[in-house]
């Protein structure tokens, strides 16, 4: 009896062992933010001063994104890609985590007719408008900040959201439909909350 209950409780530790080191492995591993923690008024704040900024990147990288493919990017710094999803109609490319100069770099910007000069002007556009990640489509869907695990983004329409879809994008939980162009939205983590946070 008491070997079996000496061999639970070891099975029983090295899983709780193995559950804290892959928890440890994940947050140093991968950058979730800069520190700093955003709220919803950050977002509106940001949206309110930097709205012009904001529009020339939407217009901008669905301007330069080939028909048939769409991008999600977000840049770490100067030197590093933190994403670098490349999606067309039969497949889909998914990476993290990619130094600018790599060789899987080349091969995304060739994919795309883009060049390292394309990315400088991305990277730009995104550091005037105060947000760090860009994907393209209708709406585009443009990254503010990470916070904690979380991520606030603006989903950014070229005409007024027609009325069939405004429930989707205003359930106070993913998304708040801030003008009838304008969808703001915070995407929760592993853990943590996964609606917007209360202010």
């Amino acid at each position: 009896m008491r070997k079996t209950i000496k061999w639970i409780l070891i099975i029983l530790g090295g899983g709780l062992l193995l559950f804290f080191g892959c928890v440890f492995y994940v947050f140093s591993t991968f950058r979730f933010d800069d520190g700093k923690h955003y709220s919803t008024q950050d977002l509106i704040d940001n949206y309110n001063q930097k709205s012009n900024q904001i529009t020339d990147l939407k217009t901008y990288v669905n301007k330069i994104i080939p028909t048939s493919k769409s991008v999600d990017i977000e840049f770490e710094g100067n030197k590093k890609l933190f994403i670098f999803h490349l999606k067309d109609t039969n497949n889909y490319d998914s990476n993290w985590d990619l130094n600018l100069n790599s060789a899987k770099t080349d091969t995304l910007l060739k994919k795309l007719n883009w060049t390292k000069e394309t990315l400088k002007v991305l990277k730009e556009k995104l550091d005037a408008a105060n947000c760090i990640s860009v994907k393209s489509g209708e709406p585009c869907n443009i990254g503010f900040q990470r916070s904690g695990m979380g991520k606030f983004y603006y989903n950014i329409f070229d005409n007024p959201i027609p009325d069939s879809l405004k429930n989707k994008y205003n359930d106070s939980c993913t998304y708040i439909l801030y003008t009838d162009k304008v969808v703001l939205e915070y995407g929760g983590g592993a853990i943590g909350p996964q609606c917007f946070p209360i202010n």
